[in-house]
């Protein structure tokens, strides 16, 4: 059984980097061919795709959130991680990993992501 679970900090300060791990059990990230992805749902609006981390390691950004998105991984811990620097309070949202590149089979549970002073 493949698990997702995200953790995050739940609230962030405007300006600040964003960080959101996802660990995965019952399946390794490195397993070819799959891809690990975040995904975020605005309170009222469509889910947007954010980007990827592939097995092989390589990544895979939406065009427009490239200038401060990150994506890595550690494969000691089977976790792959978000960063957003300089988040606005527009990025608020319930936030998922899942595997997958614009299809999902897995996902998280999700974390919701506040962004606010």
């Amino acid at each position: 059984q493949v698990q997702l679970q995200e953790s995050g900090p739940g609230l962030v300060n405007p300006s600040q980097t964003l960080p959101l791990p996802c660990t995965v059990s019952g399946c390794s990230i490195t397993t070819s061919y799959y891809y690990w992805s975040w995904t975020r749902q605005p309170p009222g609006k469509g889910m947007e795709r954010m980007g990827a981390i592939v097995y092989d390691g390589s990544t895979y950004y939406s065009t427009s959130l490239k200038s401060h998105t990150s994506i890595s991984r550690d494969t000691s811990k089977s976790q792959y991680s978000l960063q957003l620097s300089s988040v606005t309070p527009e990025e608020t949202a319930v936030y998922y990993c899942t595997r997958g590149l614009s299809s999902y089979d897995y996902w998280g549970q999700w974390t919701q992501v506040t962004v606010s002073s």
